[in-house]
């Protein structure tokens, strides 16, 4: 039973902190865009942004896999 209520939690915290990681990056970016002019520069800062994310989301995420 204890396991049983164990991975519950477990799966209730991930689905948290996911939700609330998007939420977080969604209004990072909202307020980075009215920072940021000029096309070229957005697209650069985006792509480093996106690379960022592309090795950060799968540490993250296998660290709560745990």
């Amino acid at each position: 039973m204890a396991k049983v209520l164990g991975e519950l939690l477990l799966v209730m915290v991930r689905i948290l902190v996911v939700d609330l990681m998007g939420q977080a990056v969604v209004k990072f970016g909202a307020w980075l865009d009215t920072k940021v002019s000029g096309r070229t520069t957005r697209i650069i800062l985006g792509g480093l942004l996106g690379l960022a994310a592309y090795f950060i989301f799968p540490i993250i995420l296998g660290i709560l896999t745990y």
